[in-house]
């Protein structure tokens, strides 16, 4: 089963593959596609689009993904296809649109731009979209770390809620899997191997402390978090109280701002 970053990775891989074909078309459509290329292109059976039918559809899909992964190339990725406020049409002003209208300028007789100065517009457009691969995993890494403190967040709030009506055990055990969820992430993220299938706290943290993550001070620290994660979560000697669940609570918390 594809994870959702090679979902997307074969997404953008298709999309730059179409956008190379585009390229090639679009140097045959003037006829600046060498032979040999267009022979080694049909002994792969790989056919040509067409530019002018093809190229809206493309556009469309790749301007999201350059404004989702790249949105400070997105201006000069537009500025490729468009450029409204020009003043005049030149080798420099001349766009993809321009040649999709088949637009040609002269100036005293002489052509100053036409279909020719569409080809660089285009293969920088291609150059930027292909730039976004490298991207890709750290986006999602990151979209994915704002949504999980948030959901953290909530989740520790609800916790301090159940505290202030006196369910400590509860309030206890919802703090110990937020910090149980965030030492797994925390090996994710430092491709560190769990040795178990289904560790608990204390196994996340010596695994973390062996792979150098965090220092002696720190497994202290996530030792003592886990020991009243325990009493909350088991039968004891002595019931949670209110300060058990808030040194936890405030424990977890500064875990999550200050391990990562």
């Amino acid at each position: 089963m594809f994870t959702e970053l090679e979902r997307l990775q074969s997404q953008l891989d298709t999309l730059t593959a179409k956008g190379d074909l585009l390229y090639y078309s679009m140097l045959e459509e003037m006829d600046k596609l060498p032979e040999k290329f267009k022979k080694a292109l049909k002994d792969k059976g790989i056919q040509l689009l067409s530019f002018y039918d093809e190229y809206d559809a493309w556009y469309s899909v790749a301007y999201r993904v350059v404004e989702q992964l790249l949105p400070h190339r997105l201006d000069d990725f537009v500025a490729q296809y468009k450029q409204p406020k020009r003043k005049e049409v030149d080798f420099l002003t001349y766009t993809i649109s321009d040649y999709l209208l088949g637009l040609q300028t002269k100036r005293h007789g002489d052509v100053i731009a036409d279909a020719s100065a569409a080809i660089l517009k285009f293969k920088k457009q291609l150059n930027v979209l292909k730039s976004a691969s490298p991207l890709l995993k750290s986006t999602l890494v990151d979209l994915r770390q704002v949504v999980q403190a948030e959901l953290f967040d909530s989740e520790l709030g609800g916790a301090l809620e159940l505290s202030k009506r006196g369910f400590f055990r509860a309030s206890g055990a919802i703090a110990g899997v937020v910090l149980e969820k965030h030492l797994l992430h925390i090996c994710e993220a430092h491709a560190v191997k769990v040795p178990k299938k289904q560790p608990t706290l204390s196994d996340l943290n010596q695994t973390l402390k062996d792979a150098e993550v965090i220092d002696t001070a720190r497994w202290r620290f996530i030792q003592h978090l886990t020991d009243l994660r325990n009493l909350c979560d088991h039968q004891k000697d002595r019931e949670p109280n209110r300060d058990d669940v808030q040194d936890l609570v405030e424990g977890v918390m500064k875990t999550l701002k200050t391990l990562n």
